[in-house]
């Protein structure tokens, strides 16, 4: 139900799934894994996989750190999208390669939450997108010590509050990962 004019596809977008932003996030293993399982399903029924890549001082572009952890490698013809800005929006040329792909619905999974991904989502869905969050496939480090909630907390209310998110002519939602449907509109639940 995309605000998008010829956009019928839909596409997973795959943020920052990088060694030096998951390597000590809440149930790193766990949610690699189901982003991996998205990432098969997807490509086994032809629906496109977006990468999204961080950089910034503290993720200089080229290091380890900056790698897409091992588990997960993007294939040479899978949009791999660089960024420095939370939104994978802003600054980057992700409106483009979704266009050029009439992607009207992303399924959003990576890290971290309460960043990259909440920002994500928010440009994603006031730029016209249905946005559906998969919310067993992304995660956070513990940052409590600067006064956020545990990590496990984060998750469970960025899943609470995108679950009942709206806004007319678009639709969002959350989904685990063994229920993403790639040809269904974003559900509640």
């Amino acid at each position: 139900m995309t605000t998008l004019k010829n956009r019928p596809n839909t596409a997973l977008l795959v943020i920052d799934v990088q060694n030096g932003v998951v390597a000590s996030a809440h149930q790193r293993d766990t949610v690699v894994a189901n982003i991996a399982a998205l990432v098969d399903r997807a490509r086994g029924e032809q629906v496109p996989v977006v990468w999204v890549q961080h950089s910034d001082e503290g993720l200089a572009a080229g290091s380890d750190d900056w790698r897409i952890v091992p588990e997960l490698v993007p294939d040479d013809a899978e949009p791999l999208v660089p960024k420095n800005y939370g939104d994978a929006f802003e600054g980057t040329d992700l409106e483009r390669v979704l266009s050029g792909l009439e992607v009207g619905r992303l399924v959003v999974a990576g890290a971290q939450t309460d960043a990259c991904i909440r920002s994500t989502l928010h440009g994603a869905f006031t730029r016209g997108y249905d946005t559906t969050l998969v919310s067993d496939a992304h995660t956070t480090e513990d940052q409590t010590q600067w006064g956020a909630p545990s990590p496990d907390l984060v998750i469970a209310h960025t899943n609470l509050y995108w679950t009942y998110q709206s806004a007319p002519g678009r639709t969002a939602g959350t989904v685990e990962t063994k229920d993403v449907d790639f040809g269904a509109a974003a559900s509640a639940g």
